[in-house]
């Protein structure tokens, strides 16, 4: 199991969740378990939202390999509401209703396949949401599964996805106010699709080490 660390300031406020429900179809496997560095991508997650968050869930389908990873971890595993569109959405409805039960104000979100996110991310977009919602921006554009997410907005995020409706996930982002936080380079920002992608991860973060 990995450590926890956090900050005395989010302590017990801000809850974090890993979004990784998807079928990574291009990577031609689960991604959250394929390993960085002896480290499965799943828990280089975990153990940045860790430094900024309280407690940390991972949303999952049923009956995978992420899943087990989660619980052998003692994490909470997370999922999709029936009848909810697939889609970060729905992770992330499942993300403020456990964050609401366990009496966190807001929930920190972030992908499974981005292992090279900033270190001040999460530190920087807890601040500038400063109790609303807030995501991260590149010169590339919006970062809108790396966000901030208050607990209220928890009624206004589930009348959205009714009847199976999933819309683009920045633009509930803005509906809620979202601040933008600006982050350089993009490349950190890169998610892996593909096992050449991980491996190009790897090879760069080793040197830099």
């Amino acid at each position: 199991m990995i450590a926890s660390s956090r900050s005395a300031e989010s302590s017990g406020s801000v809850a974090g969740l890993v979004l990784a429900g998807g079928r990574s179809v291009r990577f031609g496997g689960e991604k959250a378990v394929a390993m960085l560095l002896g480290m499965p991508l799943l828990l280089w997650a975990v153990q940045r939202l860790r430094n900024s968050c309280s407690n940390v869930a991972v949303s999952v389908r049923r009956d995978t390999e992420a899943e087990a990873l989660a619980k052998a971890n003692g994490l909470a595993s997370l999922y999709d509401s029936p009848g909810d569109a697939a889609g970060p959405l729905s992770g992330v409805k499942a993300g403020l209703i456990w964050a609401t039960s366990i009496g966190a104000r807001s929930l920190a979100v972030s992908p499974c396949d981005a292992p090279l996110l900033p270190d001040d991310l999460f530190p920087r977009l807890i601040q500038q949401a400063a109790g609303g919602a807030a995501m991260a921006e590149t010169a590339d554009g919006r970062q809108p599964l790396c966000a901030v997410w208050p607990v209220d907005a928890l009624p206004t995020l589930s009348a959205a996805l009714q009847g199976g409706a999933h819309p683009p996930t920045w633009q509930m982002l803005e509906t809620l106010g979202a601040s933008k936080v600006r982050f350089h380079p993009p490349e950190a920002f890169a998610n892996l699709n593909t096992r050449d992608d991980l491996a190009a991860v790897a090879a760069r973060v080793s040197t830099s080490h």
